[in-house]
Protein backbone atom coordinates (compact mmCIF):
# COMPACT_ATOMS: atom_id res chain seq x y z
CA UNK A 1 0.00 0.00 0.00
CA UNK A 2 1.47 3.56 -1.14
CA UNK A 3 2.20 5.64 2.46
CA UNK A 4 -0.06 8.07 3.26
CA UNK A 5 -3.19 6.20 1.73
CA UNK A 6 -5.60 4.13 3.92
CA UNK A 7 -8.67 2.02 3.16
CA UNK A 8 -11.57 1.60 5.17
CA UNK A 9 -13.13 -1.64 6.17
CA UNK A 10 -16.58 -0.86 3.76
CA UNK A 11 -14.15 -0.98 0.82
CA UNK A 12 -13.20 -3.96 1.24
CA UNK A 13 -16.49 -5.57 2.08
CA UNK A 14 -17.29 -4.67 -1.39
CA UNK A 15 -14.41 -5.86 -3.11
CA UNK A 16 -16.23 -10.04 -3.84
CA UNK A 17 -19.11 -7.97 -5.08
CA UNK A 18 -16.92 -6.43 -7.25
CA UNK A 19 -14.82 -9.07 -8.64
CA UNK A 20 -18.45 -11.19 -9.18
CA UNK A 21 -19.60 -8.06 -11.42
CA UNK A 22 -16.35 -7.83 -13.10
CA UNK A 23 -16.28 -11.44 -14.27
CA UNK A 24 -19.38 -12.22 -15.25
CA UNK A 25 -20.23 -8.22 -16.57
CA UNK A 26 -23.52 -7.98 -15.01
CA UNK A 27 -24.86 -6.75 -11.93
CA UNK A 28 -27.71 -8.85 -11.85
CA UNK A 29 -25.59 -12.13 -12.67
CA UNK A 30 -24.03 -11.05 -9.16
CA UNK A 31 -27.08 -10.44 -7.41
CA UNK A 32 -28.04 -14.19 -8.02
CA UNK A 33 -25.13 -15.48 -7.45
CA UNK A 34 -24.35 -14.06 -4.30
CA UNK A 35 -27.97 -14.21 -3.59
CA UNK A 36 -28.34 -10.36 -3.32
CA UNK A 37 -30.44 -7.90 -4.71
CA UNK A 38 -29.88 -5.97 -7.82
CA UNK A 39 -29.93 -2.15 -6.25
CA UNK A 40 -27.57 -4.02 -3.64
CA UNK A 41 -24.85 -4.64 -5.73
CA UNK A 42 -25.15 -1.42 -7.61
CA UNK A 43 -24.90 0.52 -4.21
CA UNK A 44 -21.93 -1.93 -3.27
CA UNK A 45 -19.85 -0.40 -6.35
CA UNK A 46 -21.07 3.03 -6.54
CA UNK A 47 -19.34 2.82 -2.80
CA UNK A 48 -16.50 1.46 -3.57
CA UNK A 49 -15.53 3.95 -6.92
CA UNK A 50 -16.39 6.61 -4.31
CA UNK A 51 -13.73 5.56 -1.45
CA UNK A 52 -11.40 4.50 -4.32
CA UNK A 53 -12.23 7.89 -6.39
CA UNK A 54 -11.92 5.83 -9.57
CA UNK A 55 -14.61 4.19 -11.75
CA UNK A 56 -13.71 0.55 -11.71
CA UNK A 57 -16.58 -0.41 -14.23
CA UNK A 58 -18.45 0.89 -17.08
CA UNK A 59 -22.30 0.40 -17.15
CA UNK A 60 -24.82 1.49 -19.44
CA UNK A 61 -28.41 -0.38 -19.46
CA UNK A 62 -27.09 -2.62 -22.01
CA UNK A 63 -23.88 -3.77 -20.95
CA UNK A 64 -21.18 -3.84 -18.16
CA UNK A 65 -17.25 -3.71 -18.53
CA UNK A 66 -13.78 -3.20 -16.88
CA UNK A 67 -12.04 -0.06 -16.98
CA UNK A 68 -8.28 0.11 -16.75
CA UNK A 69 -8.57 0.78 -13.23
CA UNK A 70 -10.86 -1.76 -12.40
CA UNK A 71 -8.85 -4.47 -14.57
CA UNK A 72 -5.81 -4.02 -12.70
CA UNK A 73 -7.88 -4.51 -9.03
CA UNK A 74 -9.23 -7.64 -10.54
CA UNK A 75 -6.51 -8.85 -11.58
CA UNK A 76 -4.45 -8.55 -8.05
CA UNK A 77 -7.94 -8.97 -6.02
CA UNK A 78 -9.20 -11.87 -7.49
CA UNK A 79 -6.75 -14.47 -6.46
CA UNK A 80 -6.58 -12.85 -3.31
CA UNK A 81 -9.98 -13.30 -2.51
CA UNK A 82 -10.02 -17.45 -3.92
CA UNK A 83 -7.01 -18.20 -1.79
CA UNK A 84 -8.82 -16.07 1.90
CA UNK A 85 -11.69 -18.55 0.65
CA UNK A 86 -9.97 -21.62 0.55
CA UNK A 87 -8.47 -20.74 3.67
CA UNK A 88 -11.88 -20.24 5.47
CA UNK A 89 -13.40 -23.42 3.90
CA UNK A 90 -10.89 -25.14 5.52
CA UNK A 91 -11.23 -23.53 8.86
CA UNK A 92 -14.41 -24.47 8.58
CA UNK A 93 -13.68 -28.08 7.68
CA UNK A 94 -11.33 -28.07 10.59
CA UNK A 95 -13.89 -27.07 13.00
CA UNK A 96 -16.47 -29.72 11.67
CA UNK A 97 -13.63 -32.70 11.99
CA UNK A 98 -14.22 -33.26 15.92
CA UNK A 99 -10.81 -33.99 17.82
CA UNK A 100 -10.30 -34.61 21.72
CA UNK A 101 -12.15 -36.56 24.33
CA UNK A 102 -15.28 -36.99 24.82
CA UNK A 103 -16.31 -38.69 28.82
CA UNK A 104 -19.08 -40.62 29.71
CA UNK A 105 -20.26 -42.48 32.15
CA UNK A 106 -22.16 -45.67 32.16
CA UNK A 107 -23.68 -48.54 33.41
CA UNK A 108 -22.52 -52.66 32.79
CA UNK A 109 -25.50 -53.80 30.47
CA UNK A 110 -24.55 -50.81 28.38
CA UNK A 111 -21.37 -52.29 27.59
CA UNK A 112 -23.34 -55.04 26.69
CA UNK A 113 -26.22 -53.85 25.18
CA UNK A 114 -26.29 -50.93 22.91
CA UNK A 115 -22.84 -48.92 23.97
CA UNK A 116 -20.54 -50.88 21.58
CA UNK A 117 -22.47 -50.08 18.33
CA UNK A 118 -22.61 -46.64 19.12
CA UNK A 119 -18.76 -46.35 19.96
CA UNK A 120 -18.06 -48.12 16.96
CA UNK A 121 -20.56 -45.77 14.49
CA UNK A 122 -18.95 -42.99 16.35
CA UNK A 123 -14.99 -43.77 15.92
CA UNK A 124 -15.79 -44.75 11.85
CA UNK A 125 -17.21 -40.84 11.80
CA UNK A 126 -15.14 -38.96 14.36
CA UNK A 127 -12.08 -40.93 14.45
CA UNK A 128 -9.97 -38.18 16.01
CA UNK A 129 -12.19 -38.43 18.95
CA UNK A 130 -11.08 -40.08 22.08
CA UNK A 131 -14.19 -41.68 24.00
CA UNK A 132 -13.69 -42.16 27.62
CA UNK A 133 -16.18 -44.73 29.21
CA UNK A 134 -15.97 -44.75 33.15
CA UNK A 135 -18.33 -48.10 33.98
CA UNK A 136 -20.28 -47.86 37.08
CA UNK A 137 -23.58 -48.99 38.12
CA UNK A 138 -24.34 -46.40 40.79
CA UNK A 139 -25.96 -43.27 40.30
CA UNK A 140 -23.08 -40.51 39.26
CA UNK A 141 -23.52 -36.51 39.33
CA UNK A 142 -22.29 -36.47 35.83
CA UNK A 143 -22.05 -32.47 35.49
CA UNK A 144 -20.29 -32.70 39.28
CA UNK A 145 -17.78 -35.70 37.82
CA UNK A 146 -17.12 -33.99 34.73
CA UNK A 147 -18.60 -36.19 32.33
CA UNK A 148 -19.69 -35.12 29.05
CA UNK A 149 -23.01 -37.57 29.12
CA UNK A 150 -24.20 -40.72 30.81
CA UNK A 151 -25.98 -43.39 29.93
CA UNK A 152 -29.21 -45.12 32.14
CA UNK A 153 -32.12 -46.45 32.30
CA UNK A 154 -34.81 -44.00 32.05
CA UNK A 155 -36.49 -44.40 35.14
CA UNK A 156 -32.80 -43.07 36.83
CA UNK A 157 -32.21 -40.04 34.77
CA UNK A 158 -33.46 -36.46 36.38
CA UNK A 159 -36.19 -34.21 34.75
CA UNK A 160 -33.76 -31.43 34.11
CA UNK A 161 -31.61 -33.56 31.66
CA UNK A 162 -32.18 -34.00 27.92
CA UNK A 163 -33.19 -37.61 27.18
CA UNK A 164 -31.79 -39.58 23.53
CA UNK A 165 -32.99 -43.24 23.36
CA UNK A 166 -30.35 -45.26 22.76
CA UNK A 167 -32.04 -48.56 22.45
CA UNK A 168 -35.31 -50.21 22.16
CA UNK A 169 -36.96 -51.44 24.97
CA UNK A 170 -35.32 -54.19 26.64
CA UNK A 171 -36.60 -57.76 27.30
CA UNK A 172 -35.97 -59.86 30.35
CA UNK A 173 -35.54 -63.68 30.20
CA UNK A 174 -35.34 -66.07 32.64
CA UNK A 175 -32.73 -69.11 31.97
CA UNK A 176 -30.87 -72.10 32.66
CA UNK A 177 -29.21 -75.28 32.09
CA UNK A 178 -30.67 -78.36 29.56
CA UNK A 179 -28.78 -80.11 32.89
CA UNK A 180 -30.51 -77.70 35.85
CA UNK A 181 -33.96 -78.81 33.97
CA UNK A 182 -33.12 -82.39 33.39
CA UNK A 183 -32.72 -82.37 37.52
CA UNK A 184 -35.77 -80.15 38.19
CA UNK A 185 -39.15 -79.61 36.57
CA UNK A 186 -39.44 -76.96 34.32
CA UNK A 187 -41.27 -73.44 36.25
CA UNK A 188 -44.85 -72.84 34.64
CA UNK A 189 -45.56 -69.56 36.84
CA UNK A 190 -43.55 -67.21 38.31
CA UNK A 191 -44.82 -67.97 41.93
CA UNK A 192 -43.12 -71.84 41.15
CA UNK A 193 -39.35 -69.99 41.33
CA UNK A 194 -39.91 -70.39 45.03
CA UNK A 195 -39.21 -73.86 44.69
CA UNK A 196 -35.94 -73.33 42.55
CA UNK A 197 -32.48 -72.03 42.69
CA UNK A 198 -32.31 -69.10 41.98
CA UNK A 199 -29.10 -66.69 41.24
CA UNK A 200 -29.76 -63.08 42.81
CA UNK A 201 -28.61 -59.61 41.66
CA UNK A 202 -28.45 -56.82 44.01
CA UNK A 203 -27.06 -53.38 42.04
CA UNK A 204 -24.12 -51.38 43.45
CA UNK A 205 -26.40 -48.63 43.37
CA UNK A 206 -29.14 -50.19 45.80
CA UNK A 207 -29.22 -52.41 48.78
CA UNK A 208 -32.08 -54.31 48.80
CA UNK A 209 -31.98 -57.76 46.38
CA UNK A 210 -33.40 -57.21 43.32
CA UNK A 211 -37.31 -59.00 43.29
CA UNK A 212 -37.38 -60.60 39.86
CA UNK A 213 -40.84 -58.83 38.04
CA UNK A 214 -42.81 -60.35 35.57
CA UNK A 215 -46.38 -59.45 33.73
CA UNK A 216 -49.49 -61.71 34.41
CA UNK A 217 -52.63 -60.54 32.25
CA UNK A 218 -51.19 -56.84 32.53
CA UNK A 219 -50.69 -56.91 36.00
CA UNK A 220 -47.24 -56.52 37.31
CA UNK A 221 -45.73 -59.49 39.48
CA UNK A 222 -43.06 -59.47 41.23
CA UNK A 223 -41.05 -62.85 42.82
CA UNK A 224 -38.57 -62.77 46.08
CA UNK A 225 -36.73 -65.35 45.21
CA UNK A 226 -33.60 -67.45 47.11
CA UNK A 227 -30.86 -68.97 45.81
CA UNK A 228 -26.62 -70.30 46.05
CA UNK A 229 -25.61 -66.85 44.54
CA UNK A 230 -25.97 -63.09 44.77
CA UNK A 231 -24.26 -61.40 42.18
CA UNK A 232 -24.07 -57.32 40.64
CA UNK A 233 -22.48 -59.28 37.42
CA UNK A 234 -24.41 -60.42 34.68
CA UNK A 235 -21.97 -62.37 33.00
CA UNK A 236 -21.30 -63.81 36.25
CA UNK A 237 -24.81 -65.10 36.75
CA UNK A 238 -24.66 -66.10 33.17
CA UNK A 239 -21.34 -68.40 33.62
CA UNK A 240 -23.31 -69.94 36.56
CA UNK A 241 -26.54 -70.75 34.88
CA UNK A 242 -24.28 -72.58 32.41
CA UNK A 243 -22.77 -74.53 35.11
CA UNK A 244 -26.05 -75.85 36.35
CA UNK A 245 -25.91 -73.98 39.62
CA UNK A 246 -29.66 -72.50 38.95
CA UNK A 247 -32.01 -69.78 37.20
CA UNK A 248 -31.15 -66.32 36.25
CA UNK A 249 -32.74 -63.47 35.56
CA UNK A 250 -31.09 -61.29 33.09
CA UNK A 251 -31.47 -59.19 29.61
CA UNK A 252 -32.36 -61.51 27.29
CA UNK A 253 -30.17 -59.73 24.43
CA UNK A 254 -27.03 -60.52 26.77
CA UNK A 255 -27.64 -64.40 26.75
CA UNK A 256 -27.96 -64.34 23.20
CA UNK A 257 -24.84 -66.30 22.43
CA UNK A 258 -25.76 -68.94 24.90
CA UNK A 259 -29.47 -69.48 24.03
CA UNK A 260 -28.69 -69.37 20.30
CA UNK A 261 -25.96 -71.99 20.85
CA UNK A 262 -28.38 -74.08 23.30
CA UNK A 263 -26.02 -73.62 26.28
CA UNK A 264 -29.35 -72.09 27.74
CA UNK A 265 -32.64 -72.14 27.72
CA UNK A 266 -35.30 -69.88 28.79
CA UNK A 267 -38.57 -70.88 30.54
CA UNK A 268 -41.70 -68.56 31.88
CA UNK A 269 -41.77 -66.33 28.21
CA UNK A 270 -45.54 -66.03 28.42
CA UNK A 271 -44.41 -63.97 31.88
CA UNK A 272 -41.60 -62.05 30.18
CA UNK A 273 -41.41 -58.36 30.80
CA UNK A 274 -39.47 -55.28 29.28
CA UNK A 275 -38.21 -52.04 30.45
CA UNK A 276 -37.94 -48.89 28.52
CA UNK A 277 -34.91 -49.32 27.84
CA UNK A 278 -31.23 -47.35 27.97
CA UNK A 279 -31.30 -43.17 27.30
CA UNK A 280 -28.22 -41.40 26.33
CA UNK A 281 -28.45 -38.18 28.30
CA UNK A 282 -26.66 -35.05 29.33
CA UNK A 283 -27.80 -31.31 30.77
CA UNK A 284 -29.45 -28.44 28.44
CA UNK A 285 -26.40 -26.24 28.66
CA UNK A 286 -24.10 -29.30 26.63
CA UNK A 287 -26.75 -29.32 23.57
CA UNK A 288 -25.14 -27.40 21.37
CA UNK A 289 -21.34 -29.02 22.11
CA UNK A 290 -20.22 -30.25 18.56
CA UNK A 291 -18.82 -33.38 19.80
CA UNK A 292 -22.13 -34.07 22.08
CA UNK A 293 -24.11 -33.37 19.32
CA UNK A 294 -22.54 -35.84 16.78
CA UNK A 295 -22.93 -38.51 19.58
CA UNK A 296 -26.48 -37.74 19.37
CA UNK A 297 -26.68 -38.12 15.73
CA UNK A 298 -24.89 -41.59 15.96
CA UNK A 299 -27.54 -42.64 18.95
CA UNK A 300 -30.50 -41.62 16.37
CA UNK A 301 -29.41 -42.98 13.13
CA UNK A 302 -28.53 -46.40 14.97
CA UNK A 303 -32.15 -47.11 16.46
CA UNK A 304 -33.66 -45.39 12.62
CA UNK A 305 -36.08 -48.47 12.12
CA UNK A 306 -36.22 -49.78 14.81
CA UNK A 307 -39.78 -49.46 16.78
CA UNK A 308 -39.88 -48.44 20.25
CA UNK A 309 -41.81 -51.16 22.39
CA UNK A 310 -45.35 -50.55 23.40
CA UNK A 311 -46.78 -51.05 26.97
CA UNK A 312 -43.19 -50.51 28.42
CA UNK A 313 -43.08 -49.52 32.02
CA UNK A 314 -40.41 -48.78 34.83
CA UNK A 315 -38.12 -51.53 36.28
CA UNK A 316 -36.48 -50.77 40.05
CA UNK A 317 -33.72 -52.77 38.82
Amino acid sequence: MKQGLTIRGGALAQLPIFVAVAELRSFSAAARQLRLSTSAVSQAISRLEAELGVTVLNRTTRSVNVTDAGSRLLEEVAPALRVASAALLDAKSERQRLSGSLRLNVPRIACRVGLPSLLAEYARRHPDVRVEVEVEDRQVDIVKGRFDAGIRARASIHKDMIEVRLTPPIHFAVVGSKAYFARHKRPEHPRDLVHHACLGWRSLAGGSEYRWEFSERGRELEVAVRGPLLSNDTELLLACAERDLGLAFVVESEARRELEAGVLETVLDAYATQVDGLFLYFPTSARAAPKLRALVECARDLLIGQKAGKGTRRSKR
